[in-house]
Formats: C-alpha cells, structure tokens, sequence
C-alpha cells in the first residue's frame, strides 16, 4: 500500500520540454488542467499528497518520478541522463529527506540513472538499460538496493526512451506490457496483459491501492485492466505525451 505521493505543479517553461516526439508543442494552460486532474485522481487513492511548486527554471520537473527512488526502506537520489535535468535532483532533495531521515542514498557520475527506467516488483527493481540509464548507473543502483535487503537486475531496451514506457506492474502478478517487452525473457514469470500496438502509450499507467490510473482515450486497455478487478480512473494526459511524459512520470509514490 502506498501512504505517501510527491508531484509537483508544471511551470509554464514546460512548453520547452524535453521530447523525442513529433506532437507539437504542448499548450500549457491544458497541461496545467490535465495535472490539476491527474491530483484529483490521486486523491480517491486514500494517500496523502505533497505538492510542490512549479520551478520554472526546469521545464522538465513536473516529471518528478525520475530524479528519485522511493523504496520502502531508503530513497535514492538518481543522475538524471539527460544534463539539463541533473540539478531537478536538488530541487527533490530536501522533501525526499523529510520521509527518509537518515537513509538518502545518491548516484554518482559517471553513472546515470532516471527512475522512469525502474519499475518494483515486490522487493525486486527491474533497471532499464536506455539512452537516460547507463550500466554505471544500474550497478550503483543495484548495489545500493541490495545494501537493504532488496534485489535489482538491468533489462535492456531496444525501441522505448524509458523502461515504464512500455511496463506497468499492477501487483497481484500482473503486467501491463506493450511492443517489445511482451516477449521479454524476464517478464515471463508475470501475468502478462498485451497491449495492443494502437494504444501502447496506455501501457504507462500507475497502480494505487487498488486503483488503476491511466490515461483516457484507451477503451482496450481500460476493458483490460477492468476485468483483473481493478478500480480504473482515466486522466487526460495528452499534452504530456508531447514531451515522452505519461501517467507514472508525474508523481513519486510510497
């Protein structure tokens, strides 16, 4: 169960974000509502919220999921891959600190991290080897997760800018996959739930006790996620799209 959620309002600058897509730019007062909705969704998950100001000095910071790991026994400030998010993690710092006392962990150079590339299962973390998460990155990582009695393993990526792109692990064993991850070698263990090449942006989705957020405009997925028993919310998450972003890169949950 989830007690905490972190997220942080958008700054206007995020109308410059980072983006590998070919959407347009996002219109920032629709993205400011869509976040404003993505709160309320969080707020039917029984978890209490803290929500940071919007910094408008980092156009990417919204997308607070990837400058720290929350585990349930440290956090772990990552090195963002990409350079101008690196500083995000001093914007996340003295929060994170304030749940973790005494147990921050950090990721040093060269290695890379960003949290977008980790997905939990159970007390296992699957690394994301990508363009933003190096192996110097992952064996820092591993290493630190096992300090506590967690296990971590590198999966590679072939096609998507981030590990959770593609993946959503719903607990109960089950797996949202999309594209290349369906007939990964390491998920095959899981439940896994295909979806459908049309709608793998929806594979990007956040279970919360009990509930699935996701983003709208993805009936398959939904009708899917629906029938495993889960409680479905859908958010607009469109104008996120525009800049790789998705429903988990917008809080941090523990």
């Amino acid at each position: 169960m989830f007690k905490h959620i972190i997220a942080r309002t958008p700054c206007k600058a995020l109308v410059n974000g980072l983006t590998s897509a070919s959407l347009g730019q996002p219109d920032y007062q629709k993205a400011l509502d869509q976040h404003n909705e993505y709160i309320r969704a969080l707020q039917q998950c029984d978890v209490d919220i803290t929500l940071l100001p919007a910094d408008e000095r980092f156009p990417d910071s919204v997308f607070v999921e990837d400058v720290a790991l929350c585990t349930p026994y440290c956090v772990i400030i990552t090195r963002p891959g990409a350079p101008s998010r690196r500083q995000e993690t001093e914007l996340i710092e003295e929060t994170v600190t304030r749940f973790y006392p005494g147990n921050v962990e950090r990721i040093s150079a060269p290695g890379t991290v960003e949290a977008g590339d980790i997905m939990m299962v159970g007390s296992h973390y699957y690394i994301g080897l990508s363009a933003r998460t190096n192996q110097a990155g992952a064996d820092q990582m591993i290493a630190i997760l096992n300090k506590y009695g967690l296990t971590g393993s590198v999966v590679t990526l072939e096609k998507v800018l981030h590990l959770k792109t593609g993946l959503a692990y719903l607990e109960n064993n089950n797996l949202l996959a999309a594209g290349e991850f369906i007939t990964k070698p390491d998920f095959q263990h899981l439940n896994i739930i295909e979806i459908p090449p049309e709608e793998s942006y929806a594979a990007n989705c956040i279970w919360v006790n009990g509930r699935v957020i996701m983003p709208s405009g993805y009936p398959q997925t939904s009708e899917k996620i629906a029938a495993l028993g889960y409680q479905v919310i859908t958010v607009d998450t469109s104008e996120y799209r525009k800049i790789d972003g998705g429903v988990s890169c917008m809080s941090l949950r523990f």
